[in-house]
């Protein structure tokens, strides 16, 4: 069997490579890629990706397949996510993509994607045995898995991800407070069978899984000199310095987000909205604690291997 391996997680904003190597007993990455392809823009709320979108997912798996030729990685497990899922356009996308660059991409489930985020925060980090609410903001959909390190008590996969929330609702740069009104309510009117799980099992602490909480973390970070590794599964931050930061980037313009440390380019257009949701979390429930996990759904395809892997030993 190859001992190296690729997963490939095309996301509706971020396209994202990995590379592992089977040593000791488990899978060790030794590269990470990620490129901004941003396939559901422009037509991510019509049930379609863009020519100009279509393009750049072409252009970035060229990409990717390149640094697989160059790493000699043969084994490529690839996976389209929300975007992907529900355009109408999806399958002709994902058949120019094995044309093209011989990648063959598995269109998954919400319900799968869930479950492999569960697995990608579960390597990251310990939750114990009390039950926990763990978050994934993507660019098309929203995933929460309420469990704990045994099991999943329940897992959803809402198709209200940033990009869709940013081109509905966010119309002015700083966001206008009756675009967030019209948010809170358009969200409240969706999250019902959340609050309903989140009632029925009572988690005690949030987990933010990957994307904007990474850069929630990053900036929470660079402000108060806390040091720590940028390839580490797990980092800091708080609610308090989740609403001083969120304060922040409501207030301020593109530009002027742009310049804070710790920001970075491909999400500083999603993050307002992507805020005003955790924010309406936390105004429904009250969390002991909060986590930031930066593994997700590629590293849970990564542990699923690896269980696999040890089975054929």
């Amino acid at each position: 069997m190859d001992k190296k391996v690729a997963i490939i997680d095309l996301g509706t904003n971020t396209f994202h490579l990995l590379i592992a190597e089977w040593n000791g007993g488990q899978y060790q990455i030794t590269f990470r890629q990620r490129l901004p392809v941003k396939i559901g823009m422009g037509g991510i709320n019509h049930g379609l990706i863009t020519v100009e979108g279509t393009q750049r997912a072409l252009d970035a798996l060229k990409n990717f397949k390149s640094t697989l030729e160059n790493r000699k990685v043969a084994r490529v497990f690839a996976f389209g996510t929300s975007a992907l899922r529900n355009a109408k356009n999806g399958k002709r996308i994902v058949s120019l993509i094995q044309q093209q660059t011989g990648i063959a991409v598995n269109i998954i489930s919400g319900e799968e994607e869930a479950e492999y985020i569960y697995r990608g925060v579960r390597k990251a980090l310990s939750m114990g045995h009390e039950p926990s609410l763990i978050m994934d903001i993507g660019g098309g959909s929203v995933e929460f898995i309420i469990g704990h390190d045994d099991e999943i008590f329940w897992k959803y996969s809402f198709e209200i991800g940033a990009q869709r929330l940013l081109e509905k609702f966010q119309r002015h740069d700083p966001i206008l407070p009756a675009e967030v009104e019209k948010l809170d309510v358009y969200l409240n009117e969706k999250l019902g069978l959340l609050f309903d799980r989140i009632n029925q099992y009572k988690p005690t602490v949030l987990i933010g899984s990957s994307g904007t909480f990474d850069t929630l973390s990053d900036i929470h970070c660079i402000r108060n000199n806390i040091p720590h590794q940028a390839d580490a599964p797990e980092t800091p931050l708080t609610f308090e310095a989740f609403y001083e930061i969120s304060a922040a980037l409501l207030r301020k313009n593109r530009a002027e987000r742009l310049q804070i440390p710790g920001m970075i380019e491909m999400r500083v257009d999603m993050i307002v909205v992507a805020c005003c949701l955790i924010k309406l979390l936390l105004r429904h429930f009250t969390f002991g604690r909060i986590r930031v996990s930066s593994y997700s759904l590629k590293e849970g395809v990564l542990a699923s291997l690896e269980g696999n892997h040890n089975i054929q030993q």
